[in-house]
């Protein structure tokens, strides 16, 4: 199974990649203008994602803290 992840994650790499590319050749609306432009809009934007960002880095390197994060 660790091969199915390794191959997701360079996956969505690619989609990044091949999406940013896209856009700066089309001059189209970038990754970072997205986010820029929600976060105008959606000022809680920036908030949610640092949590969401924050508790898969608990979940994923932290799991001695807490018990609930703790790997089986």
């Amino acid at each position: 199974m660790t091969i199915y992840w390794t191959v997701w994650l360079i996956l969505i790499g690619a989609t990044f990649a091949i999406g940013e590319t896209y856009a700066l050749m089309n001059k189209r609306q970038t990754l970072s203008r997205w986010v820029w432009t929600v976060s105008k809009a959606f000022p809680l934007f920036p908030w949610i994602v640092g949590v969401l960002v924050g508790g898969l880095a608990v979940h994923f390197w932290w799991g001695g803290a807490f018990s609930c994060f703790a790997p089986p």
